[in-house]
Protein backbone atom coordinates (compact mmCIF):
# COMPACT_ATOMS: atom_id res chain seq x y z
CA UNK A 1 0.00 0.00 0.00
CA UNK A 2 1.27 3.53 -1.07
CA UNK A 3 1.42 6.42 1.71
CA UNK A 4 -1.78 7.89 0.74
CA UNK A 5 -1.24 10.78 2.59
CA UNK A 6 2.39 12.16 1.20
CA UNK A 7 0.41 11.52 -2.21
CA UNK A 8 -2.16 13.65 -1.03
CA UNK A 9 0.37 16.10 -0.29
CA UNK A 10 2.13 15.90 -3.51
CA UNK A 11 -1.20 16.16 -5.14
CA UNK A 12 -1.88 19.95 -3.15
CA UNK A 13 1.35 21.41 -3.50
CA UNK A 14 1.77 20.95 -7.27
CA UNK A 15 -1.70 22.53 -7.10
CA UNK A 16 -0.66 25.90 -5.77
CA UNK A 17 1.81 26.18 -9.26
CA UNK A 18 -0.21 28.13 -11.25
CA UNK A 19 -3.11 28.48 -8.67
CA UNK A 20 -5.85 31.18 -9.25
CA UNK A 21 -9.15 31.97 -7.66
CA UNK A 22 -12.16 31.17 -9.96
CA UNK A 23 -14.50 34.06 -10.06
CA UNK A 24 -17.27 31.08 -11.49
CA UNK A 25 -16.92 28.52 -9.27
CA UNK A 26 -15.29 30.55 -5.98
CA UNK A 27 -12.73 27.72 -6.12
CA UNK A 28 -8.94 27.13 -6.66
CA UNK A 29 -8.41 26.84 -10.38
CA UNK A 30 -5.11 25.55 -12.10
CA UNK A 31 -3.54 27.76 -14.73
CA UNK A 32 -0.74 25.50 -16.06
CA UNK A 33 -0.74 26.00 -20.13
CA UNK A 34 2.21 23.98 -21.58
CA UNK A 35 5.46 25.71 -21.02
CA UNK A 36 4.63 28.88 -19.77
CA UNK A 37 6.83 29.99 -16.36
CA UNK A 38 3.86 28.17 -14.39
CA UNK A 39 4.58 24.72 -15.94
CA UNK A 40 8.20 25.27 -15.88
CA UNK A 41 8.12 26.18 -12.25
CA UNK A 42 5.49 22.67 -12.06
CA UNK A 43 8.43 20.95 -13.68
CA UNK A 44 11.12 22.21 -11.22
CA UNK A 45 9.39 20.83 -8.37
CA UNK A 46 8.20 17.36 -9.72
CA UNK A 47 11.64 16.38 -11.38
CA UNK A 48 13.02 17.41 -7.88
CA UNK A 49 10.75 14.73 -6.52
CA UNK A 50 11.70 12.67 -8.42
CA UNK A 51 15.44 12.86 -7.62
CA UNK A 52 14.58 12.39 -4.00
CA UNK A 53 13.12 9.32 -4.89
CA UNK A 54 16.51 8.09 -6.26
CA UNK A 55 15.66 8.51 -9.76
CA UNK A 56 18.06 9.71 -12.49
CA UNK A 57 16.43 12.44 -14.53
CA UNK A 58 17.04 13.17 -18.08
CA UNK A 59 15.45 15.86 -20.42
CA UNK A 60 14.66 15.30 -24.11
CA UNK A 61 14.56 17.47 -26.95
CA UNK A 62 10.52 17.82 -26.36
CA UNK A 63 10.73 18.61 -22.82
CA UNK A 64 9.82 15.45 -22.07
CA UNK A 65 10.91 14.42 -18.31
CA UNK A 66 11.45 10.63 -17.57
CA UNK A 67 12.57 9.50 -14.36
CA UNK A 68 14.39 6.30 -14.11
CA UNK A 69 14.71 3.58 -11.11
CA UNK A 70 17.26 0.99 -12.27
CA UNK A 71 15.91 -2.28 -12.21
CA UNK A 72 18.47 -5.65 -12.15
CA UNK A 73 18.83 -6.25 -15.35
CA UNK A 74 19.68 -3.16 -16.60
CA UNK A 75 19.70 -4.10 -20.36
CA UNK A 76 15.81 -4.77 -20.12
CA UNK A 77 13.07 -2.58 -21.71
CA UNK A 78 11.46 -0.77 -19.05
CA UNK A 79 7.92 0.01 -18.09
CA UNK A 80 6.77 3.05 -17.97
CA UNK A 81 4.13 5.08 -16.52
CA UNK A 82 3.62 8.80 -15.86
CA UNK A 83 1.44 11.19 -17.90
CA UNK A 84 1.32 15.03 -17.50
CA UNK A 85 1.37 18.18 -15.72
CA UNK A 86 0.66 21.13 -18.08
CA UNK A 87 -3.28 22.17 -17.96
CA UNK A 88 -6.09 24.32 -19.59
CA UNK A 89 -6.86 27.27 -18.31
CA UNK A 90 -9.41 26.66 -16.09
CA UNK A 91 -8.34 23.21 -14.13
CA UNK A 92 -8.50 21.03 -11.10
CA UNK A 93 -5.97 19.19 -9.06
CA UNK A 94 -5.89 16.23 -10.89
CA UNK A 95 -5.85 15.89 -14.34
CA UNK A 96 -2.55 14.26 -15.67
CA UNK A 97 -0.85 14.87 -12.27
CA UNK A 98 -2.50 11.91 -10.77
CA UNK A 99 -0.64 10.24 -13.44
CA UNK A 100 2.90 11.27 -12.39
CA UNK A 101 2.69 11.80 -8.91
CA UNK A 102 1.27 8.58 -8.50
CA UNK A 103 4.17 6.92 -10.58
CA UNK A 104 6.68 9.04 -7.88
CA UNK A 105 4.94 7.43 -4.89
CA UNK A 106 4.66 4.13 -6.19
CA UNK A 107 8.95 4.73 -6.40
CA UNK A 108 9.10 5.83 -3.03
CA UNK A 109 7.32 3.01 -1.81
CA UNK A 110 9.05 0.33 -2.91
CA UNK A 111 12.18 2.32 -1.88
CA UNK A 112 11.13 2.20 1.49
CA UNK A 113 9.98 -1.54 1.53
CA UNK A 114 13.48 -2.53 -0.20
CA UNK A 115 11.79 -4.01 -3.03
CA UNK A 116 13.67 -4.26 -6.82
CA UNK A 117 12.41 -5.12 -10.23
CA UNK A 118 14.11 -6.96 -12.73
CA UNK A 119 13.01 -4.66 -15.51
CA UNK A 120 13.79 -0.48 -14.63
CA UNK A 121 10.53 1.53 -14.20
CA UNK A 122 10.59 4.91 -15.20
CA UNK A 123 8.18 7.92 -14.75
CA UNK A 124 7.30 10.18 -17.24
CA UNK A 125 6.22 13.76 -17.96
CA UNK A 126 5.22 14.81 -21.34
CA UNK A 127 5.35 17.77 -22.99
CA UNK A 128 1.76 19.54 -24.13
CA UNK A 129 -0.61 16.69 -23.48
CA UNK A 130 -3.43 19.33 -23.42
CA UNK A 131 -2.51 21.02 -26.63
CA UNK A 132 -4.34 24.45 -25.68
CA UNK A 133 -1.55 26.49 -26.19
CA UNK A 134 0.19 25.09 -29.33
CA UNK A 135 -3.14 23.97 -30.82
CA UNK A 136 -1.87 19.75 -30.89
CA UNK A 137 -3.04 17.67 -28.18
CA UNK A 138 -0.57 14.48 -26.74
CA UNK A 139 2.17 16.55 -28.27
CA UNK A 140 4.97 15.58 -26.50
CA UNK A 141 4.27 11.25 -26.68
CA UNK A 142 3.38 11.84 -30.12
CA UNK A 143 6.83 13.08 -30.80
CA UNK A 144 8.16 10.44 -28.35
CA UNK A 145 6.07 7.96 -30.14
CA UNK A 146 7.28 9.31 -33.32
CA UNK A 147 3.94 9.67 -35.06
CA UNK A 148 4.71 13.43 -35.53
CA UNK A 149 8.90 15.03 -35.92
CA UNK A 150 10.39 17.06 -33.14
CA UNK A 151 10.39 19.66 -36.21
CA UNK A 152 6.86 19.93 -36.92
CA UNK A 153 6.38 20.49 -33.43
CA UNK A 154 9.23 22.94 -32.85
CA UNK A 155 7.77 25.19 -35.31
CA UNK A 156 3.98 25.00 -33.68
CA UNK A 157 3.36 28.63 -32.97
CA UNK A 158 0.72 30.10 -29.31
CA UNK A 159 -1.61 32.90 -29.88
CA UNK A 160 0.85 34.90 -29.66
CA UNK A 161 3.00 33.85 -32.05
CA UNK A 162 5.78 32.04 -30.15
CA UNK A 163 7.00 29.13 -30.86
CA UNK A 164 7.33 25.66 -29.33
CA UNK A 165 11.28 25.54 -29.68
CA UNK A 166 11.42 29.35 -28.36
CA UNK A 167 9.38 28.76 -25.19
CA UNK A 168 11.34 25.11 -24.40
CA UNK A 169 14.84 26.95 -24.64
CA UNK A 170 13.54 30.43 -22.41
CA UNK A 171 11.67 28.06 -19.84
CA UNK A 172 15.22 25.81 -19.74
CA UNK A 173 13.44 22.68 -20.72
CA UNK A 174 15.07 22.31 -23.78
CA UNK A 175 16.46 18.64 -23.07
CA UNK A 176 19.61 17.20 -25.13
CA UNK A 177 18.64 13.63 -25.49
CA UNK A 178 16.57 12.17 -28.72
CA UNK A 179 12.69 12.41 -28.52
CA UNK A 180 11.98 9.17 -29.71
CA UNK A 181 11.59 6.85 -26.79
CA UNK A 182 12.93 3.40 -27.14
CA UNK A 183 10.22 0.81 -27.16
CA UNK A 184 9.03 0.39 -23.12
CA UNK A 185 8.11 -3.06 -22.32
CA UNK A 186 4.87 -1.56 -21.48
CA UNK A 187 2.98 1.43 -20.24
CA UNK A 188 0.79 1.93 -17.68
CA UNK A 189 -0.87 5.69 -16.94
CA UNK A 190 -3.53 5.96 -13.93
CA UNK A 191 -5.55 9.27 -14.34
CA UNK A 192 -8.94 10.46 -13.19
CA UNK A 193 -11.52 9.20 -15.55
CA UNK A 194 -12.99 12.52 -16.31
CA UNK A 195 -16.34 11.32 -16.48
CA UNK A 196 -19.44 10.36 -14.36
CA UNK A 197 -19.12 6.50 -15.40
CA UNK A 198 -17.61 4.61 -12.25
CA UNK A 199 -19.57 7.02 -10.17
CA UNK A 200 -22.43 5.97 -11.61
CA UNK A 201 -21.77 2.55 -11.39
CA UNK A 202 -20.61 3.12 -6.98
CA UNK A 203 -17.07 1.43 -8.99
CA UNK A 204 -13.47 2.56 -7.55
CA UNK A 205 -11.56 1.55 -10.36
CA UNK A 206 -11.68 1.74 -14.15
CA UNK A 207 -9.60 -0.53 -16.47
CA UNK A 208 -9.49 1.37 -19.95
CA UNK A 209 -9.86 -0.43 -23.27
CA UNK A 210 -8.47 2.29 -25.13
CA UNK A 211 -9.36 5.75 -26.41
CA UNK A 212 -11.64 7.10 -29.15
CA UNK A 213 -10.99 9.23 -32.01
CA UNK A 214 -10.17 12.47 -31.82
CA UNK A 215 -10.55 15.68 -34.96
CA UNK A 216 -9.32 19.08 -34.13
CA UNK A 217 -10.08 21.84 -37.14
CA UNK A 218 -9.83 25.31 -37.08
CA UNK A 219 -12.15 27.13 -39.26
CA UNK A 220 -12.03 30.30 -40.61
CA UNK A 221 -15.21 32.20 -41.71
CA UNK A 222 -14.65 35.42 -44.52
CA UNK A 223 -17.30 37.49 -44.65
CA UNK A 224 -16.96 41.46 -45.33
CA UNK A 225 -17.59 44.01 -42.85
CA UNK A 226 -20.59 46.56 -43.04
CA UNK A 227 -22.66 48.93 -41.01
CA UNK A 228 -24.66 47.55 -38.38
CA UNK A 229 -27.05 50.18 -39.21
CA UNK A 230 -26.97 50.92 -43.28
CA UNK A 231 -26.68 47.24 -44.95
CA UNK A 232 -29.60 45.65 -45.64
CA UNK A 233 -29.72 41.91 -44.40
CA UNK A 234 -29.97 40.65 -47.73
CA UNK A 235 -27.09 42.32 -48.93
CA UNK A 236 -24.60 40.91 -45.79
CA UNK A 237 -21.63 38.41 -45.82
CA UNK A 238 -21.77 38.06 -41.93
CA UNK A 239 -19.06 36.05 -40.79
CA UNK A 240 -20.65 35.99 -37.46
CA UNK A 241 -24.22 34.46 -38.44
CA UNK A 242 -22.61 31.64 -40.68
CA UNK A 243 -20.11 30.30 -37.49
CA UNK A 244 -23.54 30.37 -35.62
CA UNK A 245 -24.86 28.40 -38.45
CA UNK A 246 -21.93 25.57 -38.19
CA UNK A 247 -22.63 25.54 -34.65
CA UNK A 248 -25.93 24.88 -34.76
CA UNK A 249 -25.35 22.42 -38.07
CA UNK A 250 -22.87 20.24 -35.47
CA UNK A 251 -25.63 19.88 -33.39
CA UNK A 252 -27.92 18.74 -36.07
CA UNK A 253 -25.46 15.85 -36.85
CA UNK A 254 -24.73 14.89 -33.07
CA UNK A 255 -28.61 14.99 -32.49
CA UNK A 256 -29.75 13.14 -35.89
CA UNK A 257 -28.22 10.09 -34.41
CA UNK A 258 -26.53 8.75 -37.89
CA UNK A 259 -22.85 9.38 -36.98
CA UNK A 260 -22.83 6.86 -34.10
CA UNK A 261 -21.31 7.85 -30.55
CA UNK A 262 -20.87 11.54 -32.17
CA UNK A 263 -19.38 14.48 -30.03
CA UNK A 264 -18.94 17.79 -30.98
CA UNK A 265 -17.76 21.34 -29.63
CA UNK A 266 -16.80 24.48 -30.60
CA UNK A 267 -14.85 25.44 -27.65
CA UNK A 268 -13.17 28.72 -29.26
CA UNK A 269 -14.95 31.64 -30.94
CA UNK A 270 -13.82 35.16 -31.87
CA UNK A 271 -15.35 37.70 -34.09
CA UNK A 272 -13.18 40.10 -36.13
CA UNK A 273 -13.52 43.48 -36.18
CA UNK A 274 -15.58 42.63 -32.73
CA UNK A 275 -17.03 45.68 -32.28
CA UNK A 276 -20.77 46.43 -31.82
CA UNK A 277 -21.59 48.19 -34.60
CA UNK A 278 -19.85 46.42 -37.38
CA UNK A 279 -21.25 43.31 -39.43
CA UNK A 280 -18.02 40.72 -38.94
CA UNK A 281 -15.68 40.36 -41.25
CA UNK A 282 -14.20 37.39 -39.93
CA UNK A 283 -14.57 34.44 -37.39
CA UNK A 284 -12.56 31.64 -35.65
CA UNK A 285 -13.52 29.32 -34.64
CA UNK A 286 -12.49 25.61 -33.44
CA UNK A 287 -14.26 22.22 -34.04
CA UNK A 288 -13.42 19.28 -31.95
CA UNK A 289 -15.11 15.79 -33.02
CA UNK A 290 -14.84 13.05 -30.54
CA UNK A 291 -16.10 9.25 -32.27
CA UNK A 292 -15.27 5.83 -30.60
CA UNK A 293 -16.10 4.75 -34.84
CA UNK A 294 -13.36 5.91 -37.12
CA UNK A 295 -15.92 5.46 -40.12
CA UNK A 296 -18.40 7.45 -38.33
CA UNK A 297 -15.89 9.91 -37.53
CA UNK A 298 -14.94 10.25 -41.58
CA UNK A 299 -18.46 10.34 -42.44
CA UNK A 300 -19.29 13.50 -40.08
CA UNK A 301 -15.98 15.14 -41.34
CA UNK A 302 -17.56 14.85 -44.85
CA UNK A 303 -20.87 16.08 -43.81
CA UNK A 304 -19.13 19.43 -42.15
CA UNK A 305 -16.90 19.85 -45.14
CA UNK A 306 -19.82 19.50 -47.71
CA UNK A 307 -22.15 21.94 -45.53
CA UNK A 308 -19.70 24.37 -45.31
CA UNK A 309 -19.06 24.42 -49.07
CA UNK A 310 -22.66 24.91 -48.90
CA UNK A 311 -22.71 28.02 -46.86
CA UNK A 312 -20.42 28.85 -49.39
CA UNK A 313 -22.74 28.80 -52.23
CA UNK A 314 -25.44 30.06 -50.17
CA UNK A 315 -24.06 34.22 -49.88
CA UNK A 316 -22.33 36.31 -52.00
CA UNK A 317 -18.73 37.32 -50.41
CA UNK A 318 -18.75 34.19 -47.56
CA UNK A 319 -15.82 32.22 -47.78
CA UNK A 320 -14.34 29.57 -45.56
CA UNK A 321 -10.92 27.90 -44.55
CA UNK A 322 -10.05 25.37 -42.62
CA UNK A 323 -6.96 23.68 -40.68
CA UNK A 324 -6.46 20.12 -39.17
CA UNK A 325 -4.37 20.96 -35.94
CA UNK A 326 -4.75 17.35 -34.62
CA UNK A 327 -6.46 13.88 -35.54
CA UNK A 328 -5.73 10.55 -33.85
CA UNK A 329 -7.63 7.22 -34.60
CA UNK A 330 -9.18 5.15 -32.18
CA UNK A 331 -6.84 3.27 -30.11
CA UNK A 332 -7.26 -0.19 -28.26
CA UNK A 333 -5.90 -0.82 -25.50
CA UNK A 334 -3.89 -4.17 -24.81
CA UNK A 335 -5.93 -6.57 -22.97
CA UNK A 336 -3.32 -8.79 -21.77
CA UNK A 337 -2.08 -5.20 -19.73
CA UNK A 338 -5.48 -4.39 -19.04
CA UNK A 339 -5.54 -8.47 -17.30
CA UNK A 340 -2.96 -7.35 -15.13
CA UNK A 341 -4.60 -3.73 -13.82
CA UNK A 342 -8.00 -6.03 -13.27
CA UNK A 343 -5.84 -8.61 -11.62
CA UNK A 344 -3.97 -5.74 -9.39
CA UNK A 345 -7.47 -4.24 -8.45
CA UNK A 346 -9.11 -8.00 -7.21
CA UNK A 347 -5.70 -8.27 -5.07
CA UNK A 348 -6.48 -5.19 -3.24
CA UNK A 349 -10.02 -5.84 -2.72
CA UNK A 350 -11.81 -3.03 -5.32
CA UNK A 351 -14.39 -3.78 -7.72
CA UNK A 352 -13.49 -2.46 -11.44
CA UNK A 353 -15.00 -2.24 -14.52
CA UNK A 354 -14.08 -1.96 -18.28
CA UNK A 355 -14.60 1.05 -20.18
CA UNK A 356 -13.69 3.32 -22.88
CA UNK A 357 -12.14 6.94 -22.82
CA UNK A 358 -13.69 9.73 -24.12
CA UNK A 359 -10.87 12.10 -23.38
CA UNK A 360 -7.31 11.57 -25.10
CA UNK A 361 -4.60 11.22 -22.83
CA UNK A 362 -0.57 10.41 -23.61
CA UNK A 363 -1.56 6.03 -23.23
CA UNK A 364 -2.79 6.57 -27.04
CA UNK A 365 0.76 7.85 -28.26
CA UNK A 366 2.86 5.40 -26.20
CA UNK A 367 0.46 2.28 -27.62
CA UNK A 368 2.18 2.68 -30.74
CA UNK A 369 5.54 1.39 -28.99
CA UNK A 370 4.42 -1.13 -26.62
CA UNK A 371 1.91 -2.80 -24.61
CA UNK A 372 -0.38 -0.23 -23.03
CA UNK A 373 -3.45 0.12 -21.04
CA UNK A 374 -5.21 2.67 -18.79
CA UNK A 375 -6.23 2.88 -14.80
CA UNK A 376 -9.23 5.06 -14.06
CA UNK A 377 -9.74 6.88 -10.94
CA UNK A 378 -13.83 7.40 -9.70
CA UNK A 379 -14.51 11.34 -9.71
CA UNK A 380 -16.67 13.51 -7.86
CA UNK A 381 -19.46 15.67 -8.94
CA UNK A 382 -20.57 13.83 -11.82
CA UNK A 383 -17.07 13.22 -13.13
CA UNK A 384 -16.66 16.84 -14.35
CA UNK A 385 -13.13 17.98 -15.59
CA UNK A 386 -11.18 20.79 -17.43
CA UNK A 387 -12.46 22.76 -14.62
CA UNK A 388 -12.10 24.02 -10.78
CA UNK A 389 -14.98 21.53 -9.51
CA UNK A 390 -12.58 18.95 -10.63
CA UNK A 391 -12.09 16.50 -7.51
CA UNK A 392 -11.24 13.11 -6.13
CA UNK A 393 -10.97 11.81 -2.70
CA UNK A 394 -7.94 11.13 -1.35
CA UNK A 395 -9.09 7.71 -0.60
CA UNK A 396 -9.90 6.91 -4.38
CA UNK A 397 -6.75 8.38 -5.33
CA UNK A 398 -4.69 6.02 -3.07
CA UNK A 399 -6.78 3.34 -4.05
CA UNK A 400 -5.90 3.90 -8.32
CA UNK A 401 -2.19 4.12 -7.23
CA UNK A 402 -2.11 0.83 -5.34
CA UNK A 403 -3.69 -0.72 -8.07
CA UNK A 404 -0.94 1.05 -10.43
CA UNK A 405 2.07 0.15 -7.73
CA UNK A 406 0.91 -3.95 -7.92
CA UNK A 407 0.42 -3.49 -11.74
CA UNK A 408 4.12 -2.04 -12.22
CA UNK A 409 5.42 -4.81 -10.17
CA UNK A 410 4.29 -7.57 -11.75
CA UNK A 411 4.83 -6.17 -15.23
CA UNK A 412 8.80 -4.97 -13.93
CA UNK A 413 9.01 -8.19 -12.11
CA UNK A 414 9.69 -8.52 -8.10
CA UNK A 415 13.06 -10.00 -7.12
CA UNK A 416 13.21 -8.99 -3.53
CA UNK A 417 11.11 -8.18 -1.54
Amino acid sequence: MIDADRLWHSLTTLAEIGAYDDERTGLRGVNRLALTDADAAARRQVAAWMEDAGLAVRVDRMGNIYGRREGTDPTAAPVLTGSHIDSVATAGAFDGCLGVLGGIEVVRTLNERGIRTERPIEVAVFTEEEGVRFGTDMLGSAVAAGRLTLEYAHALTDRDGRTLGAELARTGWAGDTDARLDPPYAYVECHIEQGPVLAEHGVPVGVVTGVQGISWQEITVHGRAAHAGTTPTHLRADAGLAAAQVILFLRELVDSGEYGELRATVGHLVVHPDLTNIVPARAEMTVDLRNPDDAQMARAEAALAAYLRELEGSRAGLTFSTRRMAKTAYVAFDEGVQKTIAEAADEHGLAHLSLLSGAGHDAQEIAALCPTAMIFVRGEYDGISHNPREYSTPEACAQGVDVLATTLLRLAGAVHV
